[in-house]
């Protein structure tokens, strides 16, 4: 195998050598490796017979599971660039997405939980016949040619063809497009290179001691960068197992944990929270978990007493997943609280002053600025010169700030981007939102400090008749517009007069989140 394999390479290597091994769980649907080798050469074929090749772009609209997994590991074979799809899209997100991302063809699920993917692909595609089998010539989408939901048959090309495909692929070649809120409000497309995502993988997978011995339990979703690259591609190179549940019944996942006895966790703890409060949660034997940064469902003895003291981790889009993490999971002295470990392997960071742009002094507050191999290439229909400085650095719009020892202390995000459970969430998005569904009340929308998820999206509504506010309504109108995560969970009426304003005239945001004190 080439030292900058491909995800194809690393698939077929491991159906050789971990053929029946499990690559993934999820409640009741499962995957080994030669299955999900067999399964996506097939559509992989079926792919290239609907036209696709290298450098096309196939769009993955499925919640976390083995139709996700075999979409991803089918398309990244001929040379296709991957675009996951968030579940929780609404269907102006879908179509703005699918403009934005010139997605060629979308493999997507009919349905998840509430929503009804037939119906808002309907919606955001109103001049095509969605699920007719026809090809579509939609302006909304100008590039998209088809959508394929489950189990709908396409014509496939000869085996030999494949080959032929799977071999022209490099290192070098785009892997993936991971959208995200980034460091300003417009959303952005982040464009990966296998080599890149995998190295970095294969990196962080020697930290955190993921092997082939290792069953990981994540909750993250697979079409953010959390799922799709520290769980779902670092299981692929470890040859071990990756544990992921959807049920909405916490009891079920809970027997799901007990069954499959998970050594690693990884995600986000406050996804987790409502296991813990499970009723059956104290008699269930889930001493296996031993390690990872899911604290409440892990074994007592392997649960922080404070887990400030236990040294949290970064991730970034932009970075292919985890850019500050350390191997020590031990309790660390109080004047390393909060610490986030150091920069990744062959990731190089700095501190510096975001007026000046000078590196600050060891300790001084100032904006992480980051390079190294594992970056993306650029953000998609952008240049490189505007995704990094002339000397290869990427301003990540966090402000941070290192210790002596090299510690990276994690202080919030530049400006006003909110980091609500590991999500980014523009307010300025969520504002434009509020006025459209409300003919034009002002909004204005704030993170303010929440223990489960880092930060709590909430709006201070600008109106001097408190009566006239019908927050019901407002979130219902909402769900038309915004993710769920995007959706405010906290509203404040205040009188116009009463928004506090900087000596400029501008809304002093800083004061915003007092009137959700108490």
């Amino acid at each position: 195998m080439r030292e900058s394999p491909t995800v194809g390479e690393i698939l077929r290597d491991q159906a050789i050598r971990r053929g029946e091994h499990p690559l993934l769980v999820c409640d009741d649907d499962r995957v080994s490796y030669a299955e999900a080798d067999r399964r996506s050469t097939l559509l992989a074929r079926q792919l290239v017979g609907l036209g696709a090749g290298k450098g096309s772009h196939v769009g993955l609209l499925y919640p976390n599971g083995v139709a996700f997994v075999v979409g991803t590991l089918a398309a990244a074979r001929i040379g296709a660039v991957v675009v996951p799809f968030s579940t929780f899209c609404t269907a102006r997100e879908l179509r703005e997405q699918l403009f934005d991302s010139d997605t060629v063809i979308l493999l997507a699920a009919t349905s998840y939980r509430s929503h009804d993917y037939r119906q808002r692909l309907a919606d955001a595609l109103p001049g095509s016949r969605v699920g007719s089998g026809d090809r579509f010539f939609d302006a909304a989408a100008p590039q998209l040619r088809h959508v394929l939901f489950e189990n709908q048959p396409a014509g496939a090309v000869s085996e030999a063809l494949l080959v032929a495909m799977q071999d022209d692929v490099d290192g070098s070649d785009p892997l993936a497009i991971i959208y995200t809120s980034g460091t300003t409000s417009t959303p952005k497309g982040v464009v990966h290179t296998h080599a890149a995502l995998l190295n970095h993988q294969r990196n962080l997978n020697k930290v955190r001691k993921l092997t082939a011995a290792e069953t990981l339990f994540c909750n993250s979703p697979f079409f953010w960068i959390g799922g799709f690259a520290f769980a779902l591609l670092a299981t692929l190179i470890a040859g071990s197992t990756l544990v992921c549940s959807n049920a909405e019944d916490p009891g079920r996942t809970l027997d799901l944990l007990e069954a499959e006895k998970p050594t690693l966790t990884n995600g986000f703890a406050a996804g987790i929270a409502r296991l813990a409060q499970h009723p059956s949660f104290p008699s269930r034997d889930l001493s296996s978990m031993r390690r990872g940064n899911l604290y409440p469902v892990m074994a007592p003895e392997a649960r922080p007493a404070d887990p400030e003291l236990r040294h949290n981790m970064l991730g970034l889009t932009e970075a292919g997943s985890v850019v500050l993490i350390s191997a020590d999971e031990s309790d660390q002295p109080e004047h390393r609280r909060g610490s986030f470990g150091k920069p990744a392997p062959g990731l190089a960071a700095k501190i510096i002053d975001p007026d000046t742009r000078k590196p600050v002094e060891d300790g001084a507050r100032g904006e992480l600025c980051i390079r190294g191999p594992c970056l993306m290439q650029r953000y998609y229909k952008r240049s490189r010169e505007d995704s990094f400085d002339p000397d290869g650095w990427f301003h990540t719009g966090d402000l941070a700030a290192i210790d002596s020892d090299g510690f990276v202390y994690y202080l919030g995000r530049r400006g006003s981007m909110i980091k609500t459970a590991g999500a980014n969430v523009s307010p300025s998005e969520v504002e434009q939102a509020i006025a459209k569904v409300t003919d034009g009340v002002v909004a204005h929308v704030v993170g303010i400090a929440d223990p489960d998820r880092g930060e709590m999206v909430a709006a201070v509504i600008a109106m001097d008749d408190v009566a006239d506010f019908d927050e019901a309504t407002l979130r219902r109108r909402l769900t038309a517009e915004l993710s769920a995560y995007k959706i405010p969970k906290r509203f404040a009426v205040v009188p116009n007069a009463d928004i506090p304003l900087l000596a400029s005239g501008k809304v002093n945001r800083q004061k915003l989140a007092t009137f959700f004190d108490a």
